[in-house]
């Protein structure tokens, strides 16, 4: 028989999936639903069990994105390789180090972001390539280093930040722009899940059943962003940026008044 537990987890990797697959963030739904329904584990291992989830529901994401998205392989394999080595450094840091003290910092930079994507229209709604090659290489160096950290320490919307950084800074469109963050994100969860495997930190009897739930809702989401495009992108884009505002706006100012 299916515990009450598991059945709340399976239900939100499935959302998980789905929000991660279209513009990332689905960390929002799946982590703080883990830690709430398993209090009596630390907390690096109910972030380890999240990873299991988030790994296959990325991984059919970048499939399907792979098939209809055109793709910069190089800058991919780049990026990829530095932030599976920083998510391994993130995951390592959140067992030994309290990760509050970045919340607040995290929280004004999103509500910045919210604000500018929304009174600027055409933020990702098409491609503007204003960077050379040695350029973008440097970039994608340096911000996969800190994302895949981040997403190692703390992890709730990452995707989002990676499909900010491929608009901003390199240029690309929303669908484009998605397409490469899942690829990144792939990486830093297998550096995070190689970690937390050797240590230990992966509850394999939730994390299995919330794979093939987060793996379906992924496969879901993936198929309806190809299909609906940037201007559906941007939309959801703006409502997971809302929902991670209030997220770190709770744990900020609520969670412990």
């Amino acid at each position: 028989m299916i515990s009450t537990a598991l059945a709340i987890l399976c239900l939100a990797a499935f959302a998980a999936g789905f929000i991660d697959a279209i513009v990332g963030g689905g960390g929002l739904v799946q982590t703080p639903a883990t830690l709430v329904t398993l209090p009596q584990y630390p907390v690096a291992t109910l972030l380890g069990t999240t990873k299991i989830p988030s790994f296959t529901g990325t991984a059919i994401a970048s499939f399907q994105y792979a098939k209809k998205v055109s793709l910069q392989w190089k800058l991919l394999a780049f990026m990829c390789s530095i932030a599976f080595l920083a998510a391994i450094a993130g995951s390592y840091t959140v067992s030994i180090v309290s990760n509050q003290f970045m919340k607040p910092v995290i929280f004004a930079v999103l509500i910045i972001v919210a604000i500018y994507t929304y009174s600027k229209k055409n933020f990702g709604t098409a491609i503007h390539r204003s960077l050379d090659q040695k350029k973008e290489l440097l970039y994608g160096a340096l911000f996969a280093m800190a994302v895949g950290f981040y997403d190692g320490f703390i992890g709730p919307g990452a995707g989002s930040f990676l499909v900010l950084f491929f608009i901003g800074a390199l240029g690309f469109d929303f669908l484009k722009a998605s397409a490469h963050a899942k690829f990144v994100n792939l990486a830093t969860n297998i550096g995070s899940i190689l970690y937390f495997g050797g240590s230990g930190h992966i509850l394999f009897h939730y994390a299995i059943p919330m794979a093939l739930f987060n793996f379906t809702g992924s496969w879901l989401g993936a198929r309806l962003a190809i299909s609906r495009g940037n201007r559906f992108i941007r939309v959801f884009f703006l409502l997971v940026i809302a929902g991670t505002i209030l997220r770190f706006g709770y744990d900020i100012f609520l969670k412990h008044a």
